[in-house]
């Protein structure tokens, strides 16, 4: 056990899967690193799906977490995006795009496990029960202020990162609130899933539908006036609402598991140029999960800003020339990403005909042009920047 520092060159404040995908990152920099989390352990049983990119899994190589995530994820070799009530559909594969797998699925708990699996050997200080009251950032040193074990702690550092999605700090604005919640629990099909994942477009928001061990991870959009209806709905009546909505592509729905909701908003933290902050994952931007692309996102933020720690002196963490090299290096892909999924679920969420058509002839180009498919699988992959 590490004694706890009263200053560090890096604080990362939130211990969650993003928090702790830095902490290893920052593993080889020869910085002073301190990871401060409010739970009492480093892990969840949160059993919700978080899908993940074939550029997440490349990150995760590089952070030794791939190898104790592998048995526990499923893979995503073809996608399929339709309309509801209208013509036009496209069809993603691995092959075609040359990867192993488009994405994989993988339980929350389990996610957060296979990052925890290797803080011990990371050399950050790790510290569970911190309750973090108080951030003030500076220029050259910042304070964070935690409470842990009934104790106050004040602690320093040269840059001061917030990976807790946002619950610590002021400043985050809503920029849109869609209305609407994502209906989310397990549902078995008739058929096996083969690895086939689903987006299919309906006028009340997309339905996703993720390959998860033997069954199918659901995510239903479900506008907000009829969330709660729809969580007390008995098995049978949720698996004919259900059926009627997506189709029977996969056969017919036979169970339905646990179900939760949870509402949909996009949110960024309002702009800011605090020396000596940088908010990543939640804490930064919170997306629609249209695309799944809300954790491909936030690890990315993990890389890019472990790549500009370790790029420059230990003096230079969190001045102004380090954090508007970071923000450049992030402000495509996160503008890109947020464009794209609000851009989805607008276009996408709604009966009007002559859209429809539009729509139905979009996705049929997609689907008969190698290129553009290409293209959209590698953006799905790599971030709103991949080319």
């Amino acid at each position: 056990m590490h004694a706890i520092p009263e200053h560090v060159d890096v604080a990362i404040v939130g211990g969650g899967p993003v928090g702790a995908a830095l902490a290893l990152a920052l593993r080889d920099s020869g910085l002073a690193v301190v990871l401060l989390e409010a739970r009492r352990e480093f892990a969840s049983r949160d059993p919700r799906a978080i899908a993940l990119s074939h550029g997440s899994r490349l990150i995760l190589e590089r952070l030794q977490a791939w190898a104790t995530l592998a048995s526990r994820v499923t893979a995503i070799e073809t996608i399929h995006v339709s309309q509801q009530g209208g013509f036009g559909r496209a069809q993603l594969s691995a092959q075609e795009a040359g990867v192993p797998a488009l994405g994989y699925t993988v339980e929350y708990g389990d996610l957060y496990a296979g990052l925890a699996a290797g803080l011990p050997e990371s050399g950050a200080v790790l510290v569970t029960g911190a309750r973090v009251t108080v951030v003030r950032p500076a220029a050259g040193c910042g304070l964070v202020q935690y409470e842990s074990a009934g104790r106050m702690h004040v602690l320093s550092a040269r840059l001061i990162v917030l990976a807790d999605g946002g619950r610590s700090l002021p400043g985050a604005h809503m920029v849109k609130d869609y209305g609407a919640s994502a209906l989310v629990c397990t549902v078995r099909t008739s058929r096996p899933h083969a690895q086939v994942a689903y987006e299919r477009f309906t006028p009340e928001g997309p339905i996703a539908l993720l390959p998860l061990h033997d069954d199918y991870a659901l995510v239903w959009t479900t506008p907000a006036d009829r969330v709660e209806e729809r969580l007390a709905l008995d098995g049978t009546a949720f698996l004919a609402r259900l059926q009627a909505a997506f189709g029977e592509r996969q056969g017919r729905f036979l169970a339905v598991g646990e179900r939760a909701a949870f509402p949909l908003r996009l949110v960024t933290a309002a702009p800011d140029h605090q020396a000596g902050l940088v908010r990543i994952g939640n804490a930064a931007q919170t997306l629609h999960p249209v695309a799944g692309q809300g954790f491909n996102l936030g690890l990315r933020d993990v890389w890019k800003l472990a790549g500009c720690v370790m790029d420059g002196p230990r003096e230079a963490l969190g001045g102004s020339d380090f954090l508007s090299r970071y923000r450049a290096q992030r402000r495509g892909d996160v503008g890109g990403g947020i464009a794209m999924t609000d851009l989805l679920v607008e276009v996408f969420s709604n009966d009007l005909p002559l859209l429809s058509r539009g729509r139905g002839i979009a996705l049929g180009l997609m689907d008969g042009v190698p290129a553009l498919k290409r293209l959209f699988a590698r953006k799905m992959m790599f971030g709103a920047q991949a080319w």
